[in-house]
Parts: C-alpha cells; structure tokens; sequence
C-alpha cells in the first residue's frame, strides 16, 4: 500500500477551512486504499486522536495559521520526508524551504496545492506578496506534480512557469439542505425571502459593493462574517446597519444553523475576486441556488459561466430588479447540474488517487 503524508493544514477533523475538508474527504474516500499520515496543529485539538479516517495523525506544536504557518509546514515537511516518498502540500507557504529540502531528499514525491494565487491577495502588504509569489514560484520548480484548483489558474501556471498541471478542484456534496427551523428564524431575524452571504470581511470579497447593491433592494441580505476583525469590517457594519434590507449578523459556529439560513435563501452572493475554485461557492452550487457572482474568470470556470454576473453595485442592483422566478430557478438547476457532474467528492478524490498511485 502506497504511504502518503498530507501537510499544510491544521489537520483532522475538519473543523473549518477548504484545505481541512478537502483532507477529511481524501482520508475518508481513499483511506483503505493509501497508507495516509495527515500532519495536524497541537493548537487545534485538546483530544489527540492517533488515527481519523483510517489515517495516521502527526502533531506539530505550532499554529497552522498566521506567521507561525511557515515553520509548522516546514517542520510538518521535513518529518513526514523520515517515513513517507510521497508528500501532498496544501498551500505554498512552506514551500519555500523548498531549494534546501531538495538537497536532502532529491527523490521524494511532492504533489503540491498551490491554492488561490496567494500572493495577489490585498490582504497582505508587499513585503508578504513576494514571500508568497517567491513560495509559489519554488513549488512549480520543485514539485513533481502541481495542483491547480481552477481553470483559471491552470491556465496561469502555463503562462507564469510555462509549466503543465493538473486540474482538481473541489467537492461540494457534503453540505446539505435544511429547512429553517422557526428558532432560527426567531433567534436571527431571517426575513421571509433573502439573499445571503457567509465569509470573511475582506476587500477581495467585494462586501462594500454588495452591501451598496442592496441598500435599497426589495429583496433583503443576510450577511454573515467577521466584523470586528478590521477597520473595513467595523466601518461597514457602522455605516450599513442602519438599513432595514441589510441584516448584518455576526459569526455563526453552529455549522446547523448556518446550513439552515444558507440552503433556504432565494440568491446566493459570491463576491469573492481572489483565489481559484472557491469552496463555498462549489457547496451553494450543490445546494442548488441561484448564484450570482462577481464576474472573474474563476467565478465564470467554476460555474461554467451558467451563473449571473457582476462587476458593480449598480449591475448586482440590476440582476435583483430583473430577475424572475424562472431565470433563478433556470440558475439553480444548472448550478445543481454542474456540481453533481464536476464537485462530488468521490470524483476528487479519485483523480488525487490517480495522480498519487502514477508515480
């Protein structure tokens, strides 16, 4: 049996990230076929389990996030090379210990991640940028085989590194459909009919554009995120409370809870402009809602542009005015019908599976 450590993400039981699911899914799906090492955070776990998913789990003493990723990817990588010849990478982060690992171990097999084009994120200063692009660019050298998540960023390997790789993105079908319970109603304020938004407030995901669309909408907005983390958040919140159509709401844990607002609004919003195939843009699809997203090519490839679009508040305002109950269902369908044939994760893991057991 083929052994294979998993590094770069906090580890399982996936408890939150696209990376984490992705490796609770490979470990579940492809465990009696691969011997697999998944390396985890001390700081995410009280309880240590030795094994998940018939999966071996490691612990390393650091944080999985923030500053502290870097050493924890590097430390995670160097154990992981004293007992496994195949190594998959989860983001680029670590990768750029990456010119000196090789000096060690020329021969082990590294199939690397490389995420959403991290580097290009306005989140971090420019001093982080390059750190990140630098990673990047180490991983396509070095790596055996690369990952990309999207067409979109596919295609940017081959331009960038004139470098082939394989296209994998992600699975969708874990998340499920659940009525909204009077409680929740009643508990949250959830209007009748709502389009809804979940995800962390940053610029990239264009929250100031979306809450200005629907500042004096019909249709109200449930948004869900992380207020208090910045001054764009705080200043948002400030300024957009104050209108009846917009419901600001802070972070929800009860993943119950969140699935029951989310599986029950009329448009879903994916404002996000950074990144490759976004995980939670593949569950509203598999969710079967109307989706309407900010018009980049990653949004356009992960939907196979079969979804409505928008670079502006004024043009998100138009595709509520005008959309009928037949172009949102027309939306849904398609939406359902694409992600049953492309996001399950019984087909993404099989062609890591495939990938893992060619070489």
């Amino acid at each position: 049996m083929r052994k294979i450590a998993i590094v770069g993400t906090a580890g399982i039981p996936s408890k939150y990230g696209g990376f984490e699911t992705l490796t609770e899914y490979l470990t579940k799906f492809l465990g009696e076929k691969l011997d697999i090492t998944v390396y985890c955070s001390t700081k995410n776990y009280k309880e240590k389990k030795a094994q998940h998913n018939k999966a071996h789990l490691k612990y390393i003493n650091l944080d999985a996030n923030g500053i502290q990723s870097i050493p924890y990817d590097i430390l995670s990588l160097f154990h992981a090379s004293c007992n496994q010849d195949h190594i998959l990478i989860l983001g680029v982060s670590g990768c750029i210990i990456l010119p000196l690992f090789r000096l060690f171990y020329p021969k082990k097999k590294l199939i690397i991640n490389i995420d959403g084009l991290e580097h290009r994120r306005e989140k971090w200063n420019k001093g982080i940028q390059k750190f990140l692009k630098l990673s990047e660019r180490f991983a396509v050298k070095y790596g055996n085989h690369i990952i990309a998540d999207n067409k979109a960023i596919q295609d940017y390997i081959a331009s960038e590194y004139n470098t082939r790789s394989e296209l994998i993105a992600y699975g969708g079908d874990h998340s499920k459909a659940i009525d909204l319970s009077d409680k929740t109603r009643a508990q949250y304020g959830i209007p009748a009919h709502y389009a809804f938004k979940v995800c962390r407030i940053e610029p990239e995901n264009n929250i100031h554009l979306i809450l200005e669309a629907f500042k004096g909408s019909y249709l109200p907005i449930v948004l869900i995120g992380n207020w208090q983390k910045s001054d764009y958040g705080l200043k948002l919140k400030e300024q957009y409370s104050k209108y009846s159509s917009i419901l600001l709401l802070d972070p929800i844990y009860d993943q119950q809870v969140l699935d029951e607002i989310r599986s029950n609004c009329s448009i879903y919003v994916h404002g996000h402009s950074a990144g490759g195939t976004n995980p939670s843009l593949v569950e509203a699809m598999n969710l079967g809602l109307p989706i309407m997203a900010y018009d980049v090519s990653y949004n356009r490839e992960t939907t196979y542009s079969k979804a409505a679009y928008f670079k502006s508040a004024e043009e998100l305002q138009e595709l509520i005015t005008k959309s009928n109950k037949n172009d949102l269902q027309n939306i849904a369908s398609e939406m359902k019908r694409i992600a049953q044939e492309q996001y399950t994760w019984a087909k993404i893991s099989d062609q890591y599976y495939k990938l893992i057991s060619s070489n």
